[in-house]
């Protein structure tokens, strides 16, 4: 009873926050959400790729059931070439989607699974939910950060431009303060 509860409560959140990802695409120009953002390079669209691409392999070829698609060879998967588009690279998302969730609707939690690039290979479904989970929920934090260098979009209801301005200079004044010590 209870590995049924864990492995829906855990995909039930991988299907929302994987939603919200590509909702950090809304809205935005082509170039910004493919222009790089940090001194790595790290943009919306490259991140929505390599949650594609990592999806894919961890519930694909881990358990035997490998996506039917050709995906990025590693190193290629976070950014996107001018030859690709949004919608190509949204489609295939959701396509792993559904792919991953009938290899999770189609095993037990604790179907064994092998994971070559890890140090201890040998996992369970459980082991590898969890890892997407944990992965996609931190890009996520990336996107939110991203997003936020772009047009100032903060996912907090109820809050406007003038609390977070209010709120930065806040914490300016308290990190000055903190120099001077």
């Amino acid at each position: 009873m209870i590995d049924e509860f864990a492995k829906e409560y855990l995909h039930s959140d991988l299907r929302e926050i994987r939603e919200t990802m590509l909702a950090k695409l809304d809205g935005l120009s082509e170039y910004d959400i493919r222009r790089p953002l940090t001194a790595t390079g790290t943009n919306l669209l490259g991140l929505v790729k390599h949650l594609a691409t990592w999806e894919a392999r961890y519930f694909g070829e881990v358990f035997g059931r490998p996506f039917p698609e050709t995906i990025p060879e590693r190193g290629t998967d976070l950014w996107a070439t001018e030859y690709e588009t949004r919608e190509e690279i949204i489609g295939r998302y959701r396509r792993v989607w559904e792919h991953s969730d009938a290899t999770i609707a189609a095993l037990a939690i604790d179907s064994p699974g092998h994971v070559p690039w890890w140090p201890r290979p040998d996992v369970k479904l459980f082991n590898v939910m969890v890892h997407i989970l944990t992965e996609t929920n931190r890009h996520a934090g990336h996107a939110d950060i991203l997003r936020e260098q772009l047009d100032g979009t903060v996912d907090a209801p109820g809050q406007d431009a003038a609390h977070w301005e209010a709120r930065r200079a806040e914490i300016d004044r308290a990190a000055k303060a903190a120099e001077r010590l």
